[in-house]
């Protein structure tokens, strides 16, 4: 899927693809980027290895329409993340996305996310879609408010502390973005 979003008079295209293979190296560069992921929880990042990867992970990310993993590029910059949804048995979708420093800022992460949430409701026959980012990344923040994301009590107490839960339903969703 391609996207287009205008950002300052300019259209960014960013090509959002199912993650394969070819996509791993770019995968563990963004996991063990410590900006990257200083948000949930790994400031010195995750100290993945392709094998790893490719033997454990890509398995099962994809294997059906419950869980998918996709890689964003964009038609400048090239690889810039990341955005992923698993739904559980009971209908809640998790979502998360992630983005090198060099692509955030740009539409991206809206697109990327979309992106994600749109198909854990028509494919992953998701009930409704939760986030929960750290309360201090406050361009996270405001990127799912922007979506239709709405805050709610963490049902995690321990999370609840540093974390922000977030929901949104399939009617909301399909009314912010259109």
């Amino acid at each position: 899927m391609t996207g287009e979003r205008r950002q300052n008079d300019k259209m960014t295209k960013i090509d959002i693809r199912e993650t394969s293979k070819e996509d791993i190296p770019h995968i563990v560069r963004l996991w063990n980027d410590g900006d990257v992921m200083r948000h949930v929880g790994f400031p010195e990042g995750l100290g993945v290895t392709e094998e790893t990867l490719i033997e454990n992970w890509l398995p099962v990310v994809n294997a059906d329409a419950k869980r998918k993993h996709y890689s964003l590029y964009h038609d400048e910059i090239g690889y810039c993340g990341e955005a992923h949804y698993r739904v559980d048995p009971g209908g809640n979708a998790a979502l998360d996305i992630k983005l090198f420093k060099k692509a955030r800022g740009k539409g991206i992460a809206y697109q990327g996310l979309k992106h994600a949430v749109g198909h854990a409701f028509s494919e992953g026959n998701a009930k409704m879609a939760y986030v929960d980012p750290h309360k201090d990344n406050g361009k996270a923040l405001a990127l799912y408010e922007k979506l239709g994301f709405d805050k709610k009590t963490h049902p995690d107490d321990h999370l609840g502390k540093d974390h922000v839960y977030m929901v949104l339903t399939k009617k909301t969703f399909e009314s912010e973005t259109q």
